[in-house]
């Protein structure tokens, strides 16, 4: 019997820049679209133009990921279909890579000329269905990879937890650099006004991500081969998603993560706004990045020290840390409402509720990848097939249908607070404060959405996840040896 060697260190480094650079990709993507239509190219037109960018820009994230239910399963039978030298998935790596960049640098690049709402909408509309597709082209074949070069058990579960740390570095680079990288560049590239310095800032911040993005997936294409030669089977889109359906531990995970996802996106799509115009101050642009800067690092540190500790040295099962990830963030969004309600006015507090929640979303999005892995061979061992493709192309569509969900929710926030109007207040007031004459009502309003219904969500995730998933660690094991023992007997 062939065994697959060990994974050398520069392959597993070279991966994890994939995942770095993929990551950073689509985190500006999911946390900045939203507001670089709505608040910064928006900012010209009247209350009414505005608003209706914000609603549209709403209905656009959603269908666009509708049509990723399409989409990506489609992409999922063409990577299982591909057969070249190089293998079923570093072309369609490299080729989603190359296109994925460049749209996403047309995305934050909006044409000066287009001075009209509704050129504004037809903009966001066909640059940001086209990002979808050409970041599915990348993300399906980059984590349907994993099977094909890992042994199952410790092997995978070491690769995701290290992919998944690396893809949470990427999101908190973004998270914490945006920002301030947009301010610099926009006033390098001369920029006279605030909003002439964010809209050249996106446009050369978008570029040097989609050049770091290229760099690190032609790393991984390198470095990482395919081990695995076995033929996949392909299947028609119908029979693609019955598979899925068959896989019942499959679609517990899939509408597990939707619920996880959907609760982190509304506050992510979000909390610039409650930082401009309810925290408020003069600063509020410094305290918003200093937010995001232990945020990230709580959340890079969840991944690569937390999760080995209560994993390795706590010997804790992943489905009690997966309990316990979901409780720690419910309680931080039920503290960041209290201290919302109470007006706190001091940047550091918010570091209590934040400590909860990036720590608690840094481990699940190790543990969700771990149990996507987990469930192909359940799946193989169950239906006598082996669909990587197939499972890892739900988690793309999953994790954009989350977004897509979670920017509507935020545009009809946004759309029924008028939090851009800025109310009664002058343009001197604004420059010192945009808080100021945004009512009680308004920020409430903001706050409920950014807490409440991720609670909401986070709960019915526990409700689910108890009465349907079994893929226990010892389970796990269990599943691993048996079909060890299948491929051993079909190889003889």
């Amino acid at each position: 019997m062939n065994t697959k060697p060990k994974l050398s260190l520069m392959s597993k480094i070279s991966y994890g820049l994939g995942a770095v650079g993929k990551d950073m990709v689509y985190m500006l993507s999911a946390s900045y679209v939203l507001y670089y239509f709505q608040d910064v190219l928006g900012s010209k037109f009247g209350d009414a133009g505005r608003a209706a960018i914000t609603v549209a820009m709403g209905v656009i994230l959603l269908v666009a990921r509708i049509f990723d239910a399409f989409n990506d399963p489609i992409m999922g039978v063409i990577v299982a279909k591909t057969k070249t030298r190089w293998g079923k998935f570093r072309p369609w790596l490299l080729i989603g890579t190359l296109t994925n960049a460049v749209v996403l640098f047309l995305l934050f690049s909006c044409p000066p000329s287009i001075d009209k709402p509704g050129g504004i909408i037809a903009y966001a509309a066909i640059t940001y269905i086209l990002w979808g597709m050409t970041y599915t082209m990348m993300d399906i074949p980059y984590w349907s990879m994993i099977p094909a070069f890992t042994e199952g058990g410790k092997e995978r579960e070491g690769l995701t937890t290290l992919a998944r740390s690396c893809a949470g570095v990427g999101s908190a680079i973004i998270t914490i650099a945006t920002m301030m990288a947009v301010q610099f560049l926009g006033k390098a590239a001369g920029g006279a006004t605030d909003n002439e310095v964010e809209l050249l800032g996106f446009k050369w911040f978008a570029l040097a991500v989609a050049v770091i993005f290229i760099i690190f997936t032609v790393l991984t294409c390198i470095f990482v081969k395919e081990k695995s030669t076995a033929d996949m089977k392909t299947v028609s889109v119908k029979e693609m998603f019955r598979a899925l359906i068959k896989n019942d531990q499959a679609m517990t995970v899939v509408i597990a993560i939707v619920l996880i996802n959907t609760a982190i996106y509304i506050t992510s799509n979000l909390v610039i706004y409650f930082f401009k115009y309810d925290f408020g101050g003069g600063d509020w642009w410094g305290s918003y990045t200093l937010f995001n800067i232990f945020g990230g690092a709580v959340q890079i540190i969840s991944m690569m020290v937390f999760y080995p500790l209560l994993r390795n040295a706590a010997k804790l099962k992943n489905t009690t840390i997966f309990y316990i990830c979901l409780g720690m963030s419910i309680l931080g969004y039920a503290v960041l409402l209290a201290l919302a309600i109470l007006g706190m006015g001091n940047v550091y507090v918010l570091f209590i509720p934040g400590f909860f929640i990036f720590a608690a979303s840094g481990l699940l999005n190790i543990l969700t990848t771990v149990f996507l892995a987990n469930t192909v061979d359940y799946g193989l061992l169950k239906n006598g097939t082996s669909d990587e493709s197939v499972v890892f192309s739900m988690q793309t569509f999953v994790v954009k249908l989350a977004s897509g969900i979670a920017a509507f929710a935020a545009s009809i926030c946004l759309a029924v607070a008028n939090l851009q109007s800025g109310t009664e207040v002058s343009e001197a007031e604004k420059a010192i404060d945009f808080s100021a004459g945004v009512t009680t009502a308004q920020k409430m309003g903001l706050r409920m959405t950014m807490t409440v219904i991720p609670i909401i969500g986070l709960i019915i995730a526990i409700l689910w996840f108890r009465k349907r998933f079994i893929l226990t660690d010892e389970k796990v094991l269990e599943i691993s040896e048996k079909v060890k023992d299948m491929k051993k007997n079909i190889e003889e």
